[in-house]
């Protein structure tokens, strides 16, 4: 325990910028560790990028077929073996359920079965403590491209609430593609003790235009969530300062989503082109709401919320019309047929994999070819408030 407590105060009291030379340090002088290392999720989630000062001295390892993407994508600690009597323990770095990365240790094999407890606990010390030290350094944002982002791109991942969270009654996860060049789908999202808000966005135009459109609808529906207005007037006011601003000639299409978390009760506004498709007991269908007008198109349009229920073992998606309308090679579009083949084959998958992988059919469908617009995938698993509760 004496050992637990020097790593975490070792954590919470270094320089932002030094937290994986703390890290070192610690697991060094109080768990005998020969190697520490420190790898951050790329924007893509293809590769694990490594922390270090510039010029890397690691090479990047893959999401799908190394060690510590194994790590990473089971959210588990994976134990490799290595040879001389020693293993690599590949510890996920998370906070309440957003992937961030994974901490590599080496040390003795016994060491390594007796501390296992302990290093997890300090990884997840580790990424609380890495959310904290982003607000001061760019290092470990830097570390997580592999590739330069666009302008557009770095303005709408400022965006973000993050990539994934868990709650007891749901996991959420989402992503954006291509990842280092979006401009104008988006997601957001924020709960309270009984309430889970979501905004699922898709903006029109190309660039920083549509970043900055965007920017504009999801602050102003931030603003007003956070003055305690229903879901309805919420997009009523980002209407209206999205009108403000572009008088008709730019607008947002967006879902919005007020959930119950007591309850399974869901309001929704349907203002625009993103779809949501259920996954319930093996059948997958379409749920379709009144379609209203996008933000910003009209002056001063009223919004009315509609209601549905959600069951536990829902899984629900939300997609964009860059995933149900691209087209492939030939002309032909992905489709709901397509698309709800796509949630057949990764009904096994966390919902934190299900985005990712319905991406990479979707890249398939579409060939080689650059995307003409963003794809957005977000995914909810639903299970609902626990019994004893």
């Amino acid at each position: 325990m004496k050992r637990f407590v020097a790593a975490v105060r070792a954590l919470r009291t270094a320089a932002p910028h030094e937290l994986l030379d703390a890290a070192r340090r610690v697991l060094v002088e109080q768990y005998a560790a020969e190697a520490v290392e420190l790898f951050m999720a790329d924007y893509g989630l293809t590769v694990l990028q490594p922390v270090s000062v510039l010029p890397h001295t690691l090479e990047p390892v893959s999401v799908h077929n190394s060690p510590a993407g194994r790590a990473f994508g089971s959210q588990q600690c994976y134990r490799e073996d290595l040879r001389d009597g020693r293993a690599c323990l590949h510890l996920p770095v998370s906070v309440r359920g957003d992937r961030l990365g994974v901490l590599s240790v080496t040390l003795a094999a016994v060491d390594a079965g007796r501390h296992q407890t302990e290093l997890c606990e300090i990884a997840e010390v580790l990424g609380r403590e890495l959310l904290v030290a982003e607000r001061d350094t760019d290092l470990y944002l830097q570390a997580r491209r592999k590739d330069r982002l666009t302008l557009a791109a770095e303005m709408q991942w400022q965006l973000l609430p993050g990539r994934s969270c868990s709650r007891a009654e749901y996991d959420l996860a989402a992503q954006l593609e291509p990842a280092y060049g979006i401009f104008g789908d988006n997601f957001d999202w924020s709960a309270t003790a009984d309430h889970l808000m979501l905004y699922v966005t898709n903006g029109m135009g190309e660039g920083i235009e549509a970043s900055l459109l965007t920017n504009l609808a999801i602050n102003a529906l931030r603003n007003a969530r956070r003055a305690g207005i229903p879901l309805a007037d919420q997009a009523a006011l980002a209407d209206q300062a999205v009108y403000a601003h572009y008088r008709g000639r730019c607008y947002l299409s967006v879902l919005l989503f007020d959930f119950d978390l007591t309850n399974g009760r869901v309001r929704v506004v349907d203002a625009g082109s993103p779809q949501l498709l259920r996954l319930r007991r093996g059948v997958v269908e379409r749920v379709g709401f009144e379609a209203q007008l996008p933000l910003g198109m009209f002056e001063e349009t009223d919004y009315v919320a509609q209601e549905f229920q959600v069951e536990p073992g829902d899984r629900l998606l939300f997609v964009s019309d860059g995933v149900h309308a691209v087209a492939s090679p030939k002309g032909e579009a992905y489709g709901e047929a397509a698309l709800a083949r796509a949630i057949q084959s990764t009904r096994l998958l966390p919902a934190a994999e299900v985005p990712r992988a319905i991406l990479r059919e979707l890249t398939g469908h579409r060939g080689e070819a650059m995307p003409d617009d963003d794809a957005l995938v977000v995914c909810l698993d639903w299970r609902g408030r626990p019994a004893e509760r």
